[in-house]
Parts: structure tokens; C-alpha cells; sequence
């Protein structure tokens, strides 16, 4: 396969996710240079290209174009202010370094002008999500994302909607959804490794659960029907609110919220699960919307029961639950309840064995492979 040149919207050492995951277990097969959006630095002379290690991967590289300005402020990849001296100075570092036709690997179409400007040896367009909203701001990015799709020779899909979506403009469009980090979650199975979050010390068991960001995408209705339902349940819900008043949530005697936690307490949270929950309405915002966290819940074997969300009826199930109305999701809570660890455990383990990132990277390297192979390269 050769080396990678990522041009990236993301930051390499922001949040660890997709890009991170997928790069850094493709890096075994050649370098991976993550080329990052221009960073402003008033007071500077001239800009150049700044050459950092990648974090927490050995054969990954960043760069990033530092950019003289009056004030900080953004940039983004394809600016005219900045795109020419980018790919001049992108250019001479790649052939100093020996990058000869790498793959070319995009996550934005903002990152179009590059193509032209790098010689590569196949073009490769990882959708990580619907830019239509996005759209309706910035002039161009529609056109621009259409002819990515168009000149790809591999385009991934993070979700089933997006692959339905991107496959009418590319026939060598495949879903490649998102994985998990099953190590990091699997102590929560067990109870004993953990001590107990304070507030949900007194609370009545079963402990109906789930972690998340409290938006627009939950169904408000279902967490009040569930509580309603099932009084005797403690119905925790771990997380941030955004986008959505405090006002707006359901309350009752039997619903908590802790309010957000850091990603390293919530393996001790989602440990006092008896069951963990999906529960996102379906919307406009939930479209696009791929669950992983059924993932981490299934990584840590708690029983899962989700709302009928497209992604979780093509990828998840029978592993993971679901119920169609609120009256169908109580059943299945009280199915789950009555479950044992035992007869989950193989159905979870197969599921699991699909989605580790290093498992995604091994199907993205062989879809790569059988493409080069038909254009020759």
C-alpha cells in the first residue's frame, strides 16, 4: 500500500478518534504524514512548516502550515490566504522525506486543492459526516464535496445513511463504520473493580443507564415513559447538557443526573449498569447518527436496548435490543433484566471482534489493496 498523506480538518492531538484510530494501525503498512489546517502566529515573519511526532504513534508524522498574521484566528485547508505557500512548502517537504505517489487520503473538500498539487497514486475519501449544514455557510462546499466523491478511487462511509448517500455520486463507496476501544471498557464488567460513583450510592436497583451528551437527540418522552412506567427503577442519565434548557428534562423521584464526567470515570458508571440504554429519538439529528457507544456498552457485556436508529438495526443487532415504542422498550429492559451474562457472551464477543479499530483498519487496508489492484497502481 505505501506511505499515507492525510489531509485532515481534525487536529492529531485533540480528541483521539476515527482518523487517529484508522491512521495509526494503517501506519504498519508505510509513514502516514497527518497534514493538519494552518495554525495562526501573530508576530512572525515567515511562515513555515512545522514537523511534529505523532502522539501515541510511532510511524505517524503531523504537519502544519505556522501562518504570520495580526491576530490569531482560524484557517481552514483550501484558504487562499494561505493554500499556495501550503502546498509549495507541503511539496519540497515530501520530497525531501522520499514521499514518492503516496496514497492521498482526505477527510474534507476543503482539502481539494491539494490533489492536483500532490502527485499520488490513488485518492481515498473517509466521510465522517453529513455536510449539509455546513453547506449552507460555506459558499463552494457542496460542488466541492461532490467532485472528491467523484474522483475517489475508495470512498468510506462512517454510518449506513451517509453510505446510502455518498453511493449514488461513487460506485466504490463502502461502509466502513465506527469501532471501539473494547480493552478500555471491558473492566466494567466487573462490579468489583470499582468503586461506587456517589451518586448512585442509596439508589435502587435495577440501575437503568446510560452516558452521553443530553441534546436534542435523546427522546425526553421515552426517559419520562420509563419512569413512569417502572417506578422501582433508577433511571441515571450521565452527561452534559447541550443544546437543550435544564428545564426541558423529564423529572421524576426516580431519575438522576450526575452531570458530565470525564471519559476516564465513566468506565465505574457505566460498571453500575444493569442495563444500558440508546434511547435517541428519531430526527433530523439523528440521521447521520452512528451509536458507538453501543459498543463500549457491549465491550463492558451489560445489556443493551436501543430506539430503532438505522445503525443499530444494520450493525447491532440481535446483540443489542431494540424497541419500537415506549412500551416495546420497557419489555425489552425487563427482557435484558432477566437475561443472563452467559447467553449474551458469544453474540457479544463476535460483535466486538468486528469493530476493534484494528479489525476497521484491516477491511479499509484490504478495500484499498483490491482497488489499487483494478486501477493498476
Amino acid at each position: 500500500m505505501g506511505d499515507i498523506v492525510c489531509i485532515s480538518h481534525l487536529r492529531w492531538d485533540f480528541v483521539w478518534q476515527r482518523p487517529q484510530h484508522l491512521l495509526a494501525s494503517l501506519s504498519k503498512y508505510g509513514r502516514v504524514l497527518f497534514v493538519e489546517e494552518p495554525v495562526t502566529r501573530p508576530g512572525l515573519i515567515e511562515p513555515y512548516l512545522e514537523v511534529l511526532p505523532g502522539h501515541s504513534a510511532e510511524d505517524v508524522t503531523i504537519v502544519r502550515l505556522i501562518q504570520p498574521t495580526l491576530k490569531p484566528g482560524w484557517i481552514g485547508h483550501g484558504n487562499p490566504l494561505t493554500q499556495a505557500t501550503y502546498t509549495q512548502l507541503l511539496r519540497e517537504y515530501l520530497y525531501e522525506e522520499g514521499f514518492s505517489r503516496p496514497v492521498l487520503w482526505l477527510y474534507t473538500p476543503l482539502g481539494l486543492d491539494f490533489i492536483e498539487a500532490i502527485p499520488h497514486s490513488f485518492l481515498v475519501y473517509d466521510v465522517l459526516e453529513s455536510l449539509a449544514a455546513a453547506a449552507e455557510t460555506t459558499p463552494g462546499l457542496a460542488e466541492k464535496e461532490e467532485k472528491l466523491l467523484r474522483q475517489a478511487g475508495l470512498v468510506l462511509a462512517r454510518c449506513t445513511s451517509l453510505y446510502e448517500e455518498k453511493k449514488l455520486f461513487n460506485s466504490r463507496t463502502h461502509l466502513l463504520a465506527g469501532g471501539v476501544e473494547a480493552e478500555y471498557f471491558a473492566p466494567a464488567a466487573n462490579l468489583a473493580q470499582f468503586t461506587q460513583p456517589r451518586e448512585l450510592v442509596g439508589l435502587k436497583r435495577p440501575i437503568i443507564g446510560f452516558y452521553g451528551v443530553i441534546d436534542d437527540r435523546l427522546d425526553l418522552p421515552l426517559l419520562a415513559y420509563i419512569a413512569q412506567a417502572r417506578p422501582d427503577w433508577s433511571l441515571v442519565v450521565v452527561g452534559p447538557i447541550s443544546r437543550i434548557r435544564q428545564e426541558d428534562l423529564p423529572v421524576a423521584p426516580n431519575i438522576f443526573y450526575p452531570g458530565m464526567k470525564g471519559y476516564d470515570e465513566l468506565p465505574a458508571y457505566l460498571a453500575h449498569f444493569n442495563v444500558a440504554l440508546i434511547p435517541y429519538a428519531l430526527n433530523e439529528a439523528t440521521h447521520y447518527y452512528s451509536p458507538n457507544k453501543a459498543l463500549e456498552y457491549v465491550a463492558a457485556h451489560k445489556p443493551v436496548v436501543s430506539t430503532p436508529l438505522q445503525d443499530v438495526l444494520a450493525l447491532y443487532t440481535p446483540v443489542v435490543r431494540v424497541g419500537r415504542t415506549p412500551a416495546e422498550f420497557v419489555e425489552q429492559i425487563e427482557d435484558a433484566l432477566r437475561e443472563s451474562p452467559e447467553d449474551r457472551r458469544a453474540g457479544e464477543d463476535r460483535l466486538l471482534a468486528l469493530y476493534t479499530w484494528e479489525s476497521l483498519a484491516e477491511k479499509a487496508h484490504r478495500l484499498l489493496e483490491a482497488n489499487l489492484e483494478i486501477t493498476g497502481d
